[in-house]
C-alpha cells in the first residue's frame, strides 16, 4: 500500500511510519517541524520528508491511505486537500484498530502507570513465548518500534484519554472497543482539554462503560473516583491493589504464593502495575508459573527511575514524572527505597497543565517525602504557550512547603547538580522538559 502520514514526527507516528515501512508498505509523510531520536529514525529508514511544511501535492488519489497525527489542526493544507478528492482517510487510532479488529484487544489506560503495566504485560507475554501486536508510548528492549503490527492473534494498546485528531475529539482509547481494559487510577489531567475534574472523569467512565459492553474491565480498588465510576456499571469486574513486597538488601522482592521471588523494580505503584499485568496475562491464557518466570526477568519501567550514576553511597536517578499522581508515587518509592540517605528531590515544570496556575495546586505535598526539595520553573515556557507566569511564591505555597527553593536559570540548576553531595545521599530528577537546555544525563 500507499500510505502517507500527516504528522510524521511524532513519538508514536514515526514510529507507526517505520513499522508500516519494515512491513514492505510505500510509505511518505510531512510534518512542519521534526526533531531526534525522530529525525535520525526515519532518515536511517528511508522515509524523512525531504522538506519539512505541509505540502497538499503529496496527496493524490494514488494514495491508498492518509493517516491523520492528532498534532495537525483541523485547517492543515494536506488534510483539506484529502477531504476535497476522498482518499482514505484515517486517525491514528481509527488505523489501530482496523488492523487489529479481528484479534484479542487490551487496552491498558488511566492517568499514571499505563506505559509501565503495558510494558509489564508485553515483557510477560514475550517471556512466555506469545506473539503480540501492540502501542506503547515509550522505547522498550527488545521490542524494536512503539508499534508493532503483525498477524499476531493478540494486541496489547496503551489507552490514552487525549483527543483522536483535529477531527475527532474522542479519546484515542475509545476507538480501540477492548476486550480487557485496564484502568490503573484516575488523576486529572490535559486541563487544556479537559477544564475541569469531571470532563475528565466522564472519559474514563466512556471507556468503562464501553468496556463492560463486551468484555472485562481491571481497575485499582483504592482509587476512589475509579472505584465508584466501576461500581456504577454492571459487568465483568476485577479489582486489584499492590502484590505484597518488600525491600530487601539487594532490592526488592515480588511475594507471590507464600514465596519471595527477586525484582528488579521497587515502589508500592510499581507493585500495583504488575498486580494489574498479572490479571491481564491470566486472562490472556498464562499460567502462574509463566507469570513467576517472567516477572523475575522483568527490566525495570522505561524512563521511569533511570540510574544515571550510581556510587558506593549515592544514586541518582533520572525519571520522567510530571504529573502530581506520578510525582507522588515516584517520590515515595524512592523514598522506600532508600530510608536512611538524604533525599533530594528536582522537579521542572513543564507541560501544558504543570504550567496552569489553576492546576498548580494540584501538586500539593507531593515533594514532600524529600528532605531537600527544588523546581525548576522557566518563565519562558510559560511565555510560550501563552500562559500566566508563576511568581516563586506562588509556587511555593501552591506546593504548600514553605522550605521548596525554586530555580528560574539552567545556569543556577547546573550549579546546584554539579554540587550535590554524593555522601550517603539519593538525587532524584524529575522532568518531561529540557531544563531550559540543560542535558541533565550527560552531567553524569
Amino acid at each position: 500500500m500507499k500510505i502517507h502520514l500527516i504528522a510524521i514526527g511524532g513519538a508514536i507516528m514515526h514510529n507507526l511510519a517505520m513499522e508500516l515501512h519494515d512491513n514492505g508498505h510505500i510509505v511518505t509523510g510531512s510534518d512542519d517541524a521534526i526533531y531526534d531520536p525522530a529525525l535520525s529514525r526515519l532518515a536511517e529508514k528511508g522515509i524523512l520528508p525531504t522538506e519539512f511544511g505541509w505540502h497538499p501535492e503529496r496527496v493524490t488519489n494514488e494514495l491508498d491511505l492518509v493517516i491523520l497525527g492528532m498534532h495537525a489542526r483541523i485547517d492543515n493544507p494536506e488534510l483539506l486537500k484529502a477531504q476535497e478528492i476522498g482518499v482514505k482517510l484515517m486517525s491514528f487510532p481509527e488505523f489501530m484498530y482496523d488492523h487489529a479488529k479481528d484479534k484479542k484487544r487490551v487496552v491498558i489506560a488511566g492517568s499514571h502507570g499505563k506505559t509501565t503495566t503495558t510494558s509489564m504485560v508485553l515483557h510477560l507475554l514475550k517471556s512466555a513465548g506469545r506473539e503480540v501486536d501492540f502501542l506503547v508510548g515509550a522505547q522498550l528492549e527488545g521490542f524494536g518500534n512503539m508499534v508493532k503490527l503483525s498477524d499476531a492473534p493478540i494486541a496489547v494498546f496503551e489507552g490514552d484519554e487525549y483527543t483522536a485528531s483535529p477531527l475527532d475529539l474522542q479519546p484515542k482509547f475509545m476507538h480501540y472497543k477492548p476486550d480487557i481494559s485496564v484502568i490503573t487510577g484516575i488523576a486529572w489531567d490535559h486541563v487544556n482539554i479537559f477544564d475541569t475534574h469531571e470532563k475528565y472523569m466522564y472519559q474514563f467512565e466512556l471507556l468503562i462503560q464501553d468496556t463492560l459492553e463486551r468484555g472485562k474491565l481491571i481497575y485499582y480498588e483504592h482509587d476512589q473516583d475509579l472505584a465508584h465510576l466501576a461500581n456504577h456499571y454492571q459487568g465483568i469486574k476485577q479489582a486489584y491493589e499492590a502484590f505484597d513486597n518488600k525491600v530487601s538488601g539487594s532490592g526488592s522482592e515480588l511475594i507471590f504464593g507464600g514465596h519471595s521471588y527477586p525484582v528488579q523494580f521497587f515502589g508500592q505503584h510499581n507493585f500495583e502495575n504488575v498486580k494489574a499485568a498479572y490479571y491481564v496475562v491470566k486472562e490472556l491464557g498464562l499460567s502462574d508459573e509463566e507469570f513467576i518466570a517472567g516477572v523475575q526477568t522483568m527490566p525495570g519501567p522505561a524512563r521511569r527511575l533511570e540510574v544515571i550514576r550510581s556510587l558506593e553511597s549515592h544514586t541518582t536517578y533520572f525519571d520522567f514524572a510530571h504529573a502530581p499522581s506520578k510525582v507522588n508515587a515516584t517520590v515515595k518509592a524512592v523514598r522506600e527505597r532508600h530510608p536512611e540517605k538524604k533525599l533530594i528531590a528536582i522537579l521542572e515544570l513543564h507541560t501544558f497543565s504543570s504550567l496552569d496556575k489553576n492546576f498548580i495546586p494540584q501538586y500539593a505535598h507531593t515533594l514532600d517525602p524529600a528532605d531537600e526539595a527544588y523546581i525548576f520553573y522557566n518563565p519562558e515556557t510559560a511565555k510560550s504557550k501563552r500562559m500566566e507566569i508563576a511568581e516563586p511564591e506562588f509556587l511555593i505555597h501552591a506546593f504548600e512547603r514553605d522550605d521548596i527553593k525554586v530555580i528560574q536559570e539552567k545556569d543556577e540548576l547546573e550549579q546546584l547538580l554539579l554540587n550535590v553531595p554524593t555522601k550517603d545521599t539519593v538525587l532524584l530528577i524529575m522532568t518531561s522538559g529540557n531544563f531550559g537546555g540543560l542535558d541533565v544525563r550527560k552531567m553524569f
